[in-house]
């Protein structure tokens, strides 16, 4: 599938979707093997807070000990300071390897014109950028500072009325098209970081409606899609527990305080998985936008049949 392509709205929408029909084993095997172990970590500490917030919350609840925080603050202060360390430093890496996970990848499927590359030559990549991802992490929190200030502004505006409920995916969508767009052109040239910052914007104003309103629906697809998942299990886990509550029959508080343990363990994991693999792929649409609106600003793979039909190819 060509990446530099004139499209429009629909095309958008037609071609990320193409693009997961023709590339979609390759590209998820290596978005596991590349964040896996990461993925497995969080997912591991995730359990280890779930029990922590069962063990507090409904401690404080269904066995009736109202001072469960402080006394478990108390008796486990350096573990809980030192998972909670651990947690953020191994979220922050995370995360920053998953964001650029897809520029990644996209950048290596148009220099080699196509999937034939291995998670080696992505890792290559990651090494050879990692000076460049660290320098838009940094500018990007310079830049996020006032970026929010304004999108706060105006995201209370727009909660005031319905209509502008419905635009709030386009505001999450402007942002992280803004970024994502970012990154790929700093990774992909030679421009600096804030010429890529101003080029971003360029390539966003030429389709404006047509590619944040794209985004936002992905957003929007994505979080229903992540609550339908979550909720499913939470409704069949507070069922059970309910079957287990009969009138008139004394209900062991440990038994109870298990079940709940279990079903929030099983919604936030599931909900984290979920939550990873709508994220790229959601960044994968941006990926297609950003190529997309680069071709109509550069006209690159049209200059490049041009140069072959020069050649005689």
């Amino acid at each position: 599938m060509q990446l530099y392509k004139s499209r429009g709205f629909g095309e958008f929408f037609q071609d990320t979707f193409a693009f997961l029909r023709e590339n979609g084993k390759h590209f998820f095997k290596h978005f596991f093997i590349v964040n896996g172990i990461f993925l497995l970590i969080l997912m591991v500490m995730t359990y280890f807070f779930s029990k922590f917030y069962t063990d507090v919350v409904f401690g404080s609840l269904v066995y009736g000990n109202q001072n469960a925080f402080d006394q478990y603050l108390n008796q486990n202060s350096g573990i809980f300071i030192l998972l909670l360390f651990l947690f953020i430093l191994v979220a922050l890496v995370a995360a920053v390897i998953s964001y650029s996970f897809v520029p990644i990848y996209l950048k290596l499927y148009t220099e080699r014109n196509g999937k034939e590359f291995t998670a080696t030559d992505i890792i290559n990549v990651y090494k050879a950028n990692i000076g460049k991802i660290i320098i838009f992490l940094v500018c990007g929190i310079l830049i996020g500072i006032p970026l929010m200030v304004f999108v706060g502004l105006l995201t209370f505006i727009l909660t005031i009325t319905i209509i502008g409920l419905l635009m709030l995916p386009l505001v999450a969508g402007g942002v992280s098209l803004y970024y994502q767009g970012t990154l790929m052109e700093y990774l992909n040239n030679k421009k600096g970081i804030w010429e890529s910052f101003g080029y971003s914007w360029k390539l966003m104003s030429s389709k404006f409606w047509a590619a944040i309103g794209c985004v936002g629906i992905f957003f929007l697809m994505s979080y229903v899609a992540q609550y339908i998942v979550a909720i499913i299990p939470y409704f069949f886990g507070m069922v059970n527990i309910l079957t287990e509550v009969q009138p008139g029959v004394n209900s062991d508080p440990q038994d109870l305080g298990k079940s709940m343990m279990v079903m929030m363990i099983v919604v936030f994991m599931l909900s984290f998985l979920v939550s990873s693999l709508l994220g790229v792929i959601v960044q994968l649409n941006q990926g297609v936008i950003y190529y997309s609106l680069k071709e109509d600003n550069e006209n690159i793979n049209t200059k490049s049949d041009i140069d072959l039909i020069g050649t005689g190819a």
